[in-house]
């Protein structure tokens, strides 16, 4: 059923849509590609924030959610050309754009943007995910990006690392003028501010500023009178908020007397936050700057907490001080100290988090109201003074709660984490802080313990671990591909001379028996290190391949009896495919290799026998889909077997290179990592589902193709007895591979000329050569072999050019010419000469993956 709004020309879109889209770029509506015009309609509707560029323009769609994220209601006129560059407000830029009319759909997480909200800079940052966009014709013309702002986590996840380092930081410092300039240095640097302080307040409205953190301002150490700020700041300070001022020259709570002080101390804008101690001020933590500014929500709550930190670390670390004034004697000590303690009652009191003080024969010695309740609500029982505290606990919580008092009242101080709580109820996790108490002798007397939840903290701690990891994880898997493409090429250059001998020694039966024997088993290792390398080529996803139209079921039917043959008698092999599919885009040679490694997997899975399954389905993923493999048209290639099944940290290792089950000298673990590599390769992907005891169901998307399966039958070598005719240049920068390539092409008859460059052989052409085919490699100093043979077949048209490489890097060779991959043997370098007598100057072969 079409949408009304399609029908009538664009009309119906523009009363529905709410706009004008008469005169876009585009043109009017009704002559929009309808794929275009039903995506657009989606796109405005969606409450997801998205954006689509369309065209070479390009032209710029966006909906009303993408809008708001971006914190301005008119990115750029919707459907007019955005011009020569890309809109960098959140989605788009030149990489993503790229990558998405190369057929890739690129996915960023956490990227950092700096957007104008609120009528200010910030940063911000988004996952972004990526999709290319066909048109009618089924051509890549366009991108279109969902959004998803991560601000929030992140910014959390730094705001609780900056926390627990200050409050770390905090108590290893001893006096409250160390405590006010650490705090005062690490709030001013984190926040880029001018001037940061911590002040204390008398009951008669003075602030004692005794330590600031100033940059490119002037210092403000000294006495001050908050009466000067007058009654309106004065009545905001009470309400107990802290105020914050963006502009002091336009602020009207100010006075004109405060405004001016506050200007002759280079002040235009500041956050105050106001300390209590049940209903007194006590304290003031000021953030200020030189210039206007637009302070955000997160820069006025993160000013808040500090300031709470460092009243408490000050009010802790008077409290210490204050017990290491008791007198010199241990007994009198003890009996002083307690009588003491409950002096300073009200200091310990004022503090939110749970203190206690025990003595070296771990009975409590005071506590705080807010050890008492915390206590009471986590462990369902009060404490008293004198309890010995470690029976307060239960089984292993005792012993650990044991062990930290003694740690501490070895004269240690130092900071854990610990879960305490009853095992049926509530198991928060604690931030634990033990100080030791010392006499003017410096003898341990006892020591401090102080308690702080951090259940919320370490959960969003653990969310950034497992994301760290998940990153390094991509970047050793990056490495290794980046490792593996880069010695490929060398690998298999040496792999040519010493194949290529050693097929020459067999094919002339060279040697006894015993020799011939030997010289078998030799090339047989070299072709298992040859299979090795294209395994790991097809991990890295940089083996060479040669995607065409292939007929998946034609594919799999014509394997049957080969699969048969290797998962044995025992297993039950069943095909079900659908017909009328149309055909996959892939590489048929790679992709009869990956279904023979995935059945031998599954047989291996069935060591008792079992069932195999092959399917082979037309798949349809839709944008909205949680899907491990881009939105869009497969061809699922299913392997399901009934076999022992993997659990899900199996599975999820499944791909990684050299993980393997199979245990030591059964097999290289590259298998899986193979077929992943070839899949994403192409352009698809590879799922894997599996439940232990039930069998595995491996599935290989591989994306459709727009070409009719080929009619040409693959190349084959000459009959027997037939011999190469003809002259052939043979242009290799490496001399063992080209002495064994010049060595199988005379021993085929062929009439050969060598060049070791392509300089080289441009001279011998000029010189008077005119060869009939040109072999060459194309990774070489100076010239490339796909530059060499455009410049040769420009001079001589009728010459036949075949490619050999060791690589999978395709840049710059027309897909219509033929390639063979290092190392091969005779009968494949005959093969594909063969097929240059068969076939046109250039035979039509889709493009590799990108």
């Amino acid at each position: 059923m079409v949408p009304p709004f399609l029908r009538d020309g664009g009309r119906s879109a523009e009363r529905i849509l709410g706009r004008d889209w008469s005169a876009t770029a585009l043109g009017p509506v009704g002559d929009w590609p309808v794929g275009l015009r039903t995506l657009l309609a989606t796109l405005l509707r969606s409450p997801v924030p998205m954006a689509m560029l369309w065209g070479e323009a390009p032209v710029l769609f966006h909906n009303d959610a993408y809008a708001a994220m971006a914190g301005h209601g008119d990115l750029h006129r919707l459907g007019e050309p955005i011009g020569s560059g890309l809109a960098g407000d959140i989605a788009f830029d030149e990489e993503a754009v790229a990558l998405c009319r190369s057929g890739r759909c690129p996915r960023y997480r956490d990227r950092e943007r700096t957007l104008i909200r609120n009528g200010r800079s910030e940063s911000a940052w988004f996952d972004c995910d990526y999709s290319p966009l066909v048109d009618d014709a089924g051509v890549r013309t366009g991108v279109i990006c969902v959004v998803a702002e991560t601000t929030d986590r992140v910014a959390a996840a730094r705001r609780a690392a900056f926390l627990l380092q200050l409050a770390d930081d905090l108590r290893a410092v001893a006096t409250p003028a160390a405590i006010m300039a650490l705090a005062a240095e690490r709030l001013g640097e984190k926040m880029a501010v001018s001037r940061v302080f911590y002040a204390e307040i008398t009951r008669q409205g003075w602030m004692t500023v005794e330590h600031d953190h100033a940059r490119g301002v002037g210092s403000i150490v000294g006495r001050h009178s908050l009466e000067s700020f007058g009654p309106d700041l004065l009545a905001a300070y009470r309400h107990g908020a802290p105020v914050v001022v963006r502009d002091v020259a336009g602020d009207t709570r100010l006075s004109d007397g405060a405004r001016a002080g506050l200007q002759a101390r280079e002040v235009s804008a500041f956050i105050d936050v106001v300390l209590f101690q049940e209903d007194e001020w006590v304290g003031l933590l000021a953030v200020q700057n030189a210039t206007a500014r637009n302070w955000s929500p997160a820069e006025e709550g993160l000013a808040q907490e500090v300031g709470e930190r460092v009243k408490a670390a000050i009010e802790r670390t008077r409290a210490e001080i204050a017990l290491r004034e008791l007198q010199n004697t241990l007994e009198q000590q003890v009996v002083e100290r307690t009588a003491e303690l409950r002096r300073y009652h009200a200091i310990v009191e004022a503090i939110s988090s749970p203190i206690c003080a025990f003595d070296t024969g771990y009975r409590l010695l005071a506590f705080n109201r807010a050890h008492q309740s915390e206590y009471l609500r986590v462990m369902g029982t009060e404490t008293r003074i004198g309890d010995y505290f470690p029976d307060q606990f239960s089984g292993e919580q005792r012993n650990t709660m044991l062990a930290l008092m003694r740690r501490a009242l070895t004269g240690e101080s130092f900071t854990v984490t610990a879960i305490f709580g009853r095992s049926e109820g509530d198991m928060p996790t604690w931030e634990l802080s033990y100080t030791p108490l010392r006499d003017d002798g410096g003898r341990v007397i006892g020591a401090f313990h102080q308690a702080t939840n951090v259940t919320g903290a370490m959960a969003a701690r653990a969310e950034l671990e497992i994301a760290q990891e998940a990153l390094r994880q991509s970047q050793k898997v990056e490495a290794m591909g980046s490792l593996t493409g880069g010695v490929a090429h060398d690998f298999n250059n040496l792999l040519t001379p010493i194949i290529g001998s050693l097929d020459m020694l067999m094919r002339k039966e060279i040697g006894n028996a015993r020799e011939r024997r030997l010289i078998d088993g030799a090339l047989q290792s070299a072709e298992r290190a040859k299979t090795l390398v294209q395994r790991l080529l097809a991990f890295a996803r940089r083996q060479p391949l040669q995607p065409i139209a292939v007929d998946l079921p034609l594919l799999v039917h014509g394997m049957v009896d080969l699969i048969g043959a290797t998962v044995g008698p025992n297993i039950a092999l069943a095909v079900d495919v659908e017909s009328d599919l149309p055909p996959a885009r892939a590489d048929a040679n790679q992709l009869e290799m990956a279904l023979l490694n995935l059945a031998v997997n599954a047989r291996d899975a069935m060591p008792a026998g079992g069932a195999l399954t092959i399917s082979v389905k037309h798949c349809v993923v839709e944008p909205h889909e949680a899907k491990d493999v881009p939105a869009g048209n497969y061809i699922c290639l299913g392997v399901a077997d009934s076999g022992i099944g993997m659990d899900e940290a199996t599975r999820r290792r499944a791909i990684e290179p050299f993980f393997s089950t199979k245990g030591v000298g059964k097999g290289t673990g590259l298998g899986l990592s193979m077929v992943h590599g070839l899949a994403a390769q192409l352009g698809g992907g590879l799922t894997i589902d599996s439940t232990p005891g039930e069998g595995t169901h491996i599935a290989l998307w591989l994306p459709l193709s727009d070409r009719d399966v080929a009619a040409t039958r693959p190349p084959v070598a000459r009959p027997d007895g037939s011999q190469g005719v003809g002259t052939v240049l043979l242009v290799d920068d490496e001399e063992l591979v080209r002495l064994s390539t010049a060595d199988m092409l005379a021993d085929l008859g062929y009439r050969v000329v060598e060049a070791g460059s392509a300089a080289e052989a441009i001279d011998r052409v000029d010189a008077g050569l005119a060869p009939d085919f040109l072999v060459t490699d194309h990774l070489m100093p100076g010239a490339t072999g796909a530059e060499l043979v455009g410049e040769l077949c420009a001079r001589l048209p009728a010459l036949k050019a075949l490619i050999v490489s060791g690589y999978a890097e395709t840049d710059g060779i027309d897909p219509d010419i033929a390639r063979l991959s290092k190392p091969f043997r005779n009968e494949e370098l005959a093969a594909s000469l063969a097929a240059l007598d068969t076939r046109p100057i250039a035979t039509v072969v889709e493009p590799a993956a990108a």
